[in-house]
């Protein structure tokens, strides 16, 4: 964004010079802001490539990112899933020696 701020303030002082300067100093007077349009196109013919490699190195990163998040996630319901078979097991030993504890009375 601080690149965006910087082309803004660069424009604006651009546009108030060629307007409100005296005509001798004046270098691109008004209406003739080709020079400027001219170096402004450049500038997005040069980062617009950029831009571009910079998003699809961000969806690369995220999508590695997204299939971590997946393996962990299997994983944690393996995990789940072995706890809970263990205490099911528990809760049938549980249930045998408390109903056990009753028929020896």
């Amino acid at each position: 964004m601080g690149f965006f701020a910087v082309i803004l303030v660069w424009t604006a002082c651009w546009l108030i010079w060629n307007t409100s300067a005296p005509a001798e100093l004046r270098f691109d007077p008004f209406p003739a802001f080709v020079l400027w349009l001219f170096i402004s196109n450049f500038i997005q013919l040069f980062l617009l490539p950029l831009l571009l490699l910079g998003q699809n190195l961000e969806d690369r990163h995220a999508e590695i990112r997204a299939r971590a998040d997946l393996e962990v996630n299997r994983r944690a319901e393996q995990e789940i899933e072995a706890i809970l078979a263990r205490l099911e097991k528990q809760n049938e030993l549980l249930a045998k020696l408390a109903g056990g504890g009753k028929d020896r009375k």
